[in-house]
């Protein structure tokens, strides 16, 4: 598979992966490719690693030998905000799942995997890291919310929301068809990828912190202010709803 070409100089990915044999796999198999990797075997030196030098994607098994890779994703996702973290598990359980996106993660794989899986799945996100988008009209305004394309910001009143990329993601296609039911398909193509073959429940768990983010920056604005509102329409999709006031 070709290396990736439309990101200059490579990504710098991090793996933070225990196992010498998957990890020797992932370092060589990655490096092979054009991505200026770093391969950690514990969660703390992951840590340490990812201070020193901010990757771009961080490879993060859960099962580590000194921290649980659930607590390392919330700390990534702490220090890093903008960063693509990937989890890479055995748990197979959905509640697993669940903690790792609700703890920070874009996405996940579930082990065993191929390496052309993973380069698959990080193209797809890689295209979606911040660029500038070629829209004449970069700054939307539904009620309370500004969002500027081009800076990649979000105000709700006058805080500004912290928001990771896939959230700012999602958001910026709702705001773009503010009033209009948006299918869950439509979201996956647009934020994730258009031939998307990871787990749509990613698009659920990124729209509920999406939509608890923009309530606590509602309740601390000066004055607090409407959050918007995001409808879920069963069976088909979302809806952010224009402005009544």
């Amino acid at each position: 598979m070709p290396a990736p070409q439309d990101r200059s100089p490579a990504p710098v990915l991090l793996v933070i992966e225990d196992d010498d044999t998957i990890g020797r796999h992932l370092d060589t198999g990655l490096r092979s490719h054009g991505y200026d990797t770093a391969w950690r075997r514990t969660g703390s030196d992951g840590l340490t690693a990812a201070d020193a030098t901010p990757p771009d994607v961080v490879l993060l098994d859960l099962g580590l030998p000194d921290i649980d890779g659930i607590d390392v994703a919330r700390e990534l996702r702490s220090r890093h905000p903008d960063m693509l973290l990937v989890i890479l598990t055995a748990r197979t359980d959905e509640i697993d799942v669940i903690a790792g996106l609700d703890a920070g993660a874009d996405d996940y794989l579930v082990k065993p995997f191929t390496l052309s899986v993973l380069l698959a799945r990080l193209r797809a996100h890689l295209r979606r890291l911040p660029t500038a988008h070629g829209d004449r009209e970069t700054t939307y305004r539904v009620g309370h919310v500004t969002l500027d394309i081009r800076a990649r910001t979000c105000l709700v009143g006058d805080v500004e929301v912290p928001l990771r990329p896939k959230e700012f993601d999602l958001l910026t296609v709702l705001v773009r068809h503010t009033g209009a039911a948006v299918s869950r398909e439509d979201l996956m193509a647009q934020v994730w990828d258009e031939n998307w073959f990871g787990p749509t429940k990613t698009l659920d768990v990124t729209l509920a912190s999406l939509r608890r983010r923009l309530q606590q920056a509602a309740a601390d604005a000066q004055p607090p202010v409407d959050p918007p509102t995001v409808t879920t329409l069963r069976g088909y999709g979302y809806r952010l709803e224009e402005d009544r006031g």
